[in-house]
């Protein structure tokens, strides 16, 4: 067998092989030599054992993978996958057997080892991956895009409130998660063929969630953004005939049910809905948790009901009034399937036709796909499962002991057309709208599609595209600065800050003293709201496992529903133009407070005009946007020497660089990799990811892509091999 490795001028590994089989192996292999930390830490916390190594702070997760049955399901799933996709199921160990081939090299083994120093710091050596352990990857990485810890925030608002309330709090207004993505036709661009170009929004992590890679054998040449410890490319590929890309579809389908549990002499039985008590499975795990002297065990009780997992509570409940037990039901618990088999029909698609057919194999998370070919097919559509069932079951918790909350089928997936050569998908109500309850508001899709018909006369390029990546104009300030428009009678300082802000051209730019003085007052306004009487009930969320609890807490839930709770017309007794009021005086005051030898008294609405508006360093609301927005990437262990590059964007604009108001402004997620994938001359798309190819510290690719993704600039996707570098040639790898 012939396998080679090549590497661009960003590190990025391009792999060729004979076979799809051999490829595999040697992507796991690249995997593991690249993402070796990364690797490890995945296969722990897809297995529940992280906090063996990274101790209590870990603790929380591993009992929700252990209770959630993550690492289970995925046996499952991949032994259904051997009986059903035999091919599948043995390129999937191909890989697998490539990882455990890159982990089992030591330093010296040959010219590519490059030591984590994470293992030395954590005293770990690399374990040993299992044929499903990409699954339990998968499966880990994506439990929780669906958001089903929503519903019990829905469950609290309407307890508390009322049912409407679930409207008022609604992630339409939030946008707390997504992505955007957009198909321009052949006929809106310069070449005649279409351009697909995108972000996929997520937690940033250091390394990256993306990994750019090309795969190439005689099957086969694919460039595309895989996900380190899955084979194959599964979101954003270009096969040089067709390129795909996905968004997630903000689709519900996974439901809490309350379940009544009792035990008995001979185990724990649940309460079903026709009335009769039924065992349930138990058995009980340790979760082994590293301290600073000693490595303790926590006992975990393991049930699970018909419907699904207990993630929460059990035979003795829940304390502070929450329901008895929670039991969750996802759909590879239930049909044994993780869509894997769709993996390699993408790698070998050469039309439109080829990826429909490959998802119609797609199982979670649910996404929506757009694909373009160079004969003129386009596609965009829903993939996944989707259970049919009760519309309650969407929306709060439901009683497994009442009937009519059961899965009857699963939803055809819905498809549509593009308008005017333009499809873009932002998690907005777009062809997902009659699968899911909660929305990203339309504020980035609108815009982009806005962007995007400016330009009539002149079509688009690929490398027109990145402008687009980078807009960071924030529709969603409207209500606030409609408020502060009405508002008169404020102090000298305070009514300078507001014509300012009315002024302000609403783009949060990372240089810019307006986007963050209006930063300053949207966190004093969330603030104020969440301190108000009408909300008090729900600042103390019941006692949910602590995995959860940010799904419940009240300052993010009202920052990023501020735009509606300014709109609402049920105002719950809050009296909101005295809150802005409130918030508006309130940064002018430490503006003011800010300047060093200002005139304090007396002074006219010109002098404070000056106050609030010239000085640079005039206070901390007077800094740039840039200033106290900055990228924090999760990291498994803390990196001391990291210093938090400025960001521009919000979490409304296109460049959604989500903060959290009232609480922080730095931000979490963002951007984990953006592409452009042009139809015409695959050679001329672009990419980018947060950090480097490696995730190596230290190593000359760890953050070489940083300075780019800061930017808004993309790298060359490289095609030709005579200008790539083999592996064996570089003395740095």
């Amino acid at each position: 067998m012939t396998t080679d490795i090549y590497r661009d001028a960003w590190g990025v590994p391009h792999l060729r092989a004979d076979d799809a089989l051999e490829l595999a192996r040697l992507q796991g292999l690249v995997t593991a030599r690249d993402r070796a930390w990364q690797l490890e830490v995945e296969r722990h916390r897809a297995q529940g054992t992280s906090a063996s190594f990274l101790g209590a702070e870990a603790l929380a997760w591993d009992v929700f993978a252990r209770r959630a049955r993550l690492a289970d399901t995925a046996r499952r799933c991949f032994d259904a996958l051997e009986h059903d996709d035999p091919e599948t199921a043995e390129w999937v160990r191909a890989y697998v057997d490539g990882v455990n081939e890159g982990l089992d090299e030591r330093p010296g083994d040959s010219s590519t080892s490059f030591p984590s120093p994470e293992f030395r710091q954590a005293g770990l050596a690399p374990g040993r991956w299992e044929p499903w352990t990409p699954l339990a990857v998968w499966l880990s990485t994506h439990i929780l895009f669906a958001g089903f810890p929503a519903k019990l925030w829905r469950e609290e608002a309407a307890r508390h409130l009322g049912p409407e309330a679930v409207g008022l709090f609604a992630t339409d207004g939030p946008g707390t998660s997504g992505s955007n993505g957009w198909l321009v036709s052949g006929d809106r661009t310069v070449t005649g063929q279409p351009v697909i170009a995108g972000d996929p929004h997520r937690f940033i992590e250091d390394p990256g969630v993306y990994q750019q890679i090309r795969l190439a054998c005689d099957e086969f040449d694919v460039v595309g953004l895989a996900v380190p410890g899955v084979p194959g490319i599964a979101h954003f590929g270009h096969t040089g005939a067709v390129a795909w890309a996905i968004t997630n579809a903000m689709a519900d389908y996974q439901d809490l049910y309350r379940e009544r549990l009792r035990r008995t002499g001979a185990g724990v039985e649940a309460l079903g809905p026709d009335g009769t008590w039924r065992r349930v499975a138990r058995h009980t795990e340790l979760v082994r948790v590293a301290g600073e002297q000693t490595v303790e065990a926590v006992e975990v009780e393991v049930l699970e009901t018909e419907r699904g997992p207990v993630i929460a509570g059990g035979p003795e409940g829940l304390d502070d009034g929450a329901p008895l037990a929670l039991a969750l039901r996802y759909p590879p618990r239930v049909t044994a399937d993780l869509g894997f088999g769709a993996l390699l029909p993408l790698l070998r698609a050469r039309r439109v036709a080829d990826v429909d057919r490959a998802f119609d194999r797609w199982a979670e998370p649910v996404n929506v796909v757009q694909a373009a070919d160079t004969e003129g097919g386009l596609l965009h559509r829903v993939a996944g499962r989707v259970p049919v069932r009760a519309e309650a079951n969407g929306t709060r918790l439901v009683p497994a002991w009442e009937s009519g909350h059961e899965w009857t089928g699963w939803h055809e997936m819905p498809r549509a057309d593009l308008t005017d050569g333009v499809a873009v998908m932002a998690n907005q109500r777009g062809p997902a709208a009659e699968l899911g309850v909660e929305f990203a508001p339309p504020h980035r899709a609108d815009r982009i599609r806005a962007l995007l018909d400016e330009r009539r006369e002149r079509k688009w390029g690929a490398a027109d595209m990145p402008a687009i990546h980078t807009d960071t104009y924030l529709a969603s300030a409207a209500p606030l600065l409609e408020h502060l428009a009405a508002l008169d009678d404020l102090t000298a300082p305070a009514a300078a800050l507001r014509d300012r802000l009315l002024r302000w051209n609403r783009r949060m730019d990372a240089d810019s003293q307006d986007a963050a003085r209006y930063a300053a007052v949207r966190s004093a306004l969330v603030r104020r709201f969440a301190a108000q009487p009408a909300f008090a009930a729900l600042t103390d969320p019941p006692a949910y496992p602590e995995v959860l609890l940010p799904w419940l807490a009240l300052l993010p839930r009202i920052g990023f529903a501020l735009e509606h709770l300014l709109r609402a017309e049920e105002s719950y007794g809050v009296d909101r133009p005295a809150l802005v009021r409130e918030a508006v005086e309130e940064v002018a005051g430490q503006e003011v407070g800010g300047l060093e030898g200002a005139e304090r008294e007396g002074a006219g609405l010109e002098v404070a005009e000056r106050e609030v508006t010239g000085l640079e360093g005039a206070g901390e609301s007077a800094a740039r946007w840039g200033d106290t927005h900055r990228l924090a990437p999760w990291r498994a262990l803390p990196d001391p020497s990291y210093e938090a590059p400025a960001l521009s964007g919000d979490h409304d604009c296109v460049l959604c660089t989500s903060a959290v108001p009232g609480w922080t402004d730095r931000a979490a997620r963002g951007p984990a990799a953006r592409y452009v994938w042009d139809l015409a001359r695959r050679e001329d798309s672009l990419w980018v990811v947060p950090f480097g190819a490696s995730g190596v510290p230290g190593h000359p690719h760890h953050h070489d892509q940083l300075p780019l993704w800061l930017e808004g600039e993309l790298a060359p996707v490289v095609t030709d091999w005579e200008r790539l570098t083999k592996e064996s040639e570089q003395s740095d790898v």
